[in-house]
């Protein structure tokens, strides 16, 4: 039989039908490669290939979805669940290795589609469409869960290097009393000499937190009764500064027998000692590692009420920060955070304050999520901590309470108390009473409400001056003071 000369209608019909099913093969390798997409198996399942690596991969898909959608419930009755097992160390170990499997797994699936696809049945044309749609889904869908792994590797690292397996201890008095100590230990400093001393009083069900502040410069206290310093020095400390209590220690480590620690125990029982307050956890937080954190936050908010200086004079990145609301960069919140030139310390405590309750306030889950893996870098650089990577979650659900809550602050500094020879049984009656205040069981006041710093200058971040006392160093709303 003659065959039809080209342009026939017969080679038309042929031409069209093999276009048709050219077509009907591009679009059932298509079709393959979305069914692994959406139902990882499926393909294998539906086209023929290994049923049982089909019905293995499904089912674990299945299951995965299953576990997503329990997993959810739960944490919508119980929202702490989330943070415990995002600070577990084993469970995030889990949850890498799964997704590291699922990433090699669902890429050799997306191979597997392509192969069922019968991509030499194809014509040149399709055949490089489908390895790029193949190839964009296998490389997206891997690449997503490789990142998440890393993603989930990080926030273990930081578990394990930031947080130990020190001893849990209970709230005293129904309140968590964590010591933050500023690091300023450098080129030309004897060991670790604390820039700024705070202790946040934690209400262990509401999260109500008040921040006791503690000046550098105070001499001549007690330390805690049954204390190796308290034996050292039963008159009170002599020797130097409170912030020299470190030092000491580290030069006379052979008194404290057993302590991992010396320099941390040793201000610890000073801190006690002045506060009344016992301890349950520190935190030793670097400051120069606070500006890579803000910055790993896009920076931070601040009322800045006076022109704060950035470095000195001899400087040569000397310059000033306006006054006015303005975002400011890790470098500069650090030097908000801790200038004394044209200012005093106890202005520098207040500012302090201010930065603590800018992080709480606008550093959201959104932001920490979005920025998770800097802040996680910075973190890891910035603090050292005894608090045991099993109560992390219980802190990470505290704070979350805190910030819709009101800071109440109380710093031991002037005019209210002497530093150079401080009255401590009046401290610990101030402590008390900032404690009750804040949980409501305080007596009310009687008389006018006072207006202390009303119309009065201002220095940094907060009202008030050197003689009167600046607010944010006693407000029972740190907001406002700031």
């Amino acid at each position: 039989m003659p065959a039809p000369s080209p342009g026939s209608p017969v080679q038309a019909a042929r031409t069209s039908v093999a276009e048709r099913a050219a077509r009907i093969r591009f679009r059932r390798a298509l079709s393959l490669m979305v069914m692994t997409l959406v139902a990882p198996g499926s393909a294998q399942l539906a086209a023929g290939g290994n049923r049982r690596v089909g019905l293995v991969a499904l089912r674990t898909w299945v299951g995965m979805w299953l576990l997503v959608v329990v997993g959810a419930v739960a944490v919508a009755f119980d929202h702490g669940l989330a943070l415990t097992l995002g600070s577990t160390p084993w469970f995030l170990l889990l949850l890498r290795l799964a997704l590291l499997v699922g990433a090699v797994g669902w890429a050799l699936l997306f191979m597997d589609a392509w192969r069922l696809g019968q991509p030499l049945t194809l014509g040149l044309a399709h055949r490089r469409a489908a390895v790029g749609v193949n190839g964009l889904l296998c490389f997206s869908v891997a690449g997503a869960l490789l990142f998440g792994a890393h993603v989930v590797g990080v926030q273990r690292d930081l578990m394990l290097t930031m947080f130990g397996s020190g001893q849990v201890t209970d709230a005293h008095h129904g309140r968590f009393n964590v010591l933050l100590l500023g690091g300023d230990s450098g080129a030309g400093r004897w060991g670790l000499r604390p820039d700024s001393l705070t202790v946040a009083s934690i209400d262990e069900v509401t999260g109500r937190t008040v921040l006791v502040s503690l000046p550098r410069n105070m001499q001549n206290f007690p330390f805690a009764e049954g204390s190796v310093m308290a034996e050292q020095f039963p008159d009170g400390f002599d020797a130097d500064y409170l912030n020299g209590v470190s030092t000491w220690a580290q030069d006379n480590t052979e008194l404290f027998e057993g302590s991992e620690d010396p320099g941390v125990d040793a201000t610890i029982s000073a801190v006690e000692g002045i506060t009344g307050l016992q301890i349950n956890y520190w935190a030793m937080v670097n400051l120069q590692g606070f500006k890579d954190l803000v910055d790993a936050v896009g920076g931070i908010t601040l009322n800045v009420r006076q022109a704060i200086p950035v470095g000195l004079p001899h400087d040569d990145f000397f310059h000033y920060i306006d006054p006015g609301t303005r975002k400011l960069s890790g470098f500069e919140t650090l030097w908000y955070a801790r200038a004394r030139y044209d200012s005093d310390d106890y202005s520098r405590m207040a500012r302090q304050k201010c930065v603590m309750n800018a992080m709480l306030q606008q550093v959201s889950p959104s932001v920490a999520l979005r920025n998770f893996q800097s802040i996680a870098q910075a973190s890891s650089e910035l603090i050292s901590t005894n608090v045991p990577a099993s109560e992390v979650d219980t802190f990470l659900e505290l704070a979350l309470k805190a910030k819709s809550q009101k800071i109440s602050t109380l710093s031991i500094v002037p005019p209210m108390v002497n530093t150079a020879d401080p009255d401590i049984d009046l401290v610990h009656r101030k402590v008390t009473a900032a404690i009750e205040k804040a949980e409501g069981t305080a007596a009310p006041s009687k008389g006018r409400t006072s207006k202390k710093n009303a119309g009065a200058p201002v220095t940094g971040g907060s009202l008030g001056s050197l003689s009167e006392g600046y607010a944010a160093n006693q407000a029972g709303d740190l907001a406002s003071a700031c």
